[in-house]
């Protein structure tokens, strides 16, 4: 098989409409994926992202929400991105450590930042 001015011009395309490697190897016909692949290298083609479908990486909802996974919520519950923080809680609290410091802050702390309102007020 040779690339042809043809073969590498049908190549950008389809390397643009986002198909797979093996996909463009099919639609070529008598080349292999890996031959693909090297040739989009070759002609410097963006990269791009996997095709392959990947696990949303944002938090933890309310279906795979466990008790030992932060319940910080995150964004709006009217959205459809509301999703709760879900790192690793700390041990008898609902929240990661990161979010407990938040919750969770020392009487003396509070006062001073109510002092500190009302003196500006």
């Amino acid at each position: 098989m040779s690339w042809t001015e043809e073969r590498v011009e049908q190549l950008k395309q389809l390397w643009g409409q986002g198909m797979s490697a093996s996909e463009i190897a099919d639609a070529l016909g008598d080349i292999s994926r890996n031959a693909v692949i090297g040739k989009a290298h070759r002609l410097g083609l963006s990269g791009r992202p996997s095709p392959i479908k990947k696990k949303p990486t944002r938090g933890a909802t309310i279906l795979n929400l466990t008790e030992r996974m932060c319940k910080w919520p995150v964004g709006d519950p009217k959205h459809d991105d509301f999703h709760f923080c879900g790192k690793p809680a700390v041990v008898g609290l609902p929240y990661c450590s990161e979010h407990a410091a938040i919750a969770y802050q020392p009487s003396k702390k509070r006062e001073d930042d109510r002092d500190r309102k009302i003196g500006a007020a």
